[in-house]
């Protein structure tokens, strides 16, 4: 197992670290909660760039890599909504957009057309963890950003709809040659 894959697997590990912090009973347990999402954050760009610059893109970090993204963002929403600090919406709404994404990506994959990441996807998940940094801070400002970051999730999926219907249109041309 090469070093960005243990990032991710660290990542994984801080999931539950996370959950037994934000409901602990410690003085400012919120903030000390979202220092650990912020790590794995910082961990996340971290294996992704060791990851390229040394040429330790595996199989099993591609898979990986994001599920473990989408399942520490989903934690702490859930945590979130659990405590009553963020509306049950917003929760839905990324699980939602989640879901789609996991189920397109499987049915496109076996049909041999993979959409990679994009540059919409990636801000919004910078967007959302620097929300849910603020709101560990100032919950007014932090929630109205969580609220923008839910509308770039939904920009987000829109534009990868559009990428998949660029590159099918592509295909499409391809083949009638």
């Amino acid at each position: 197992m090469n070093v960005p894959n243990i990032l991710t697997v660290f990542r994984l590990i801080l999931i539950p670290i996370f959950i037994l912090v934000f409901f602990s009973s410690l003085q400012h347990s919120l903030i000390l909660s979202i220092a650990i999402f912020v790590l794995a954050g910082l961990t996340d760009v971290l294996d992704g760039y060791i990851a390229r610059k040394y040429e330790l893109v595996t199989d099993w970090g591609t898979v990986v890599d994001p599920l473990a993204d989408k399942l520490i963002l989903l934690t702490v929403l859930t945590c979130l909504v659990v405590s009553n600090y963020i509306p049950l919406w917003i929760l839905i709404i990324v699980l939602a957009k989640e879901a789609l994404m996991i189920i397109m990506g499987v049915l496109l994959y076996n049909k041999g057309t993979v959409i990679p990441s994009n540059i919409f996807g990636k801000a919004t998940t910078c967007f959302f963890y620097l929300a849910i940094l603020i709101f560990s801070f100032n919950k007014d400002i932090g929630l109205y950003l969580i609220y923008l970051s839910v509308g770039a999730t939904i920009l987000a999926l829109i534009s990868y709809g559009i990428g998949y219907q660029l590159n099918h249109k592509g295909s499409l041309k391809n083949n009638k040659k």
